[in-house]
């Protein structure tokens, strides 16, 4: 008698795709309310690791070319930012994918 021997499935490798949470950036635009003194500070005070130099720098960035990207990261932690920039007075646009 013969036997025949079945080998089992092969099982197919199941290959997991990682898909990263798209980043997204905080725009301050320019307005004619606001002081300079007054974006530089909020900037250093909602924006985390923001030095008195850099915030200076995107100031000025705001006001003469019209808006300036000032953080850029994880949806949630860039919804917060917006949220506080807006409250304290500051010009947004709205949040976009990086």
């Amino acid at each position: 008698m013969t036997q025949t021997i079945v080998a089992p499935k092969q099982q197919q490798a199941q290959k997991t795709t990682r898909q990263l949470y798209p980043n997204y950036k905080v725009i301050v635009l320019n307005d004619d309310v606001n002081t300079f003194e007054h974006v530089a500070k909020c900037l250093i005070t909602y924006i985390p690791n923001m030095t008195s130099d850099r915030a200076w720098e995107l100031t000025e960035q705001i006001h003469f070319e019209g808006q300036a990207i000032v953080w850029v990261g994880p949806q949630e932690q860039a919804e917060l930012y917006h949220m506080q920039l807006q409250r304290a007075g500051l010009t947004m646009a709205p949040l976009e994918a990086a």
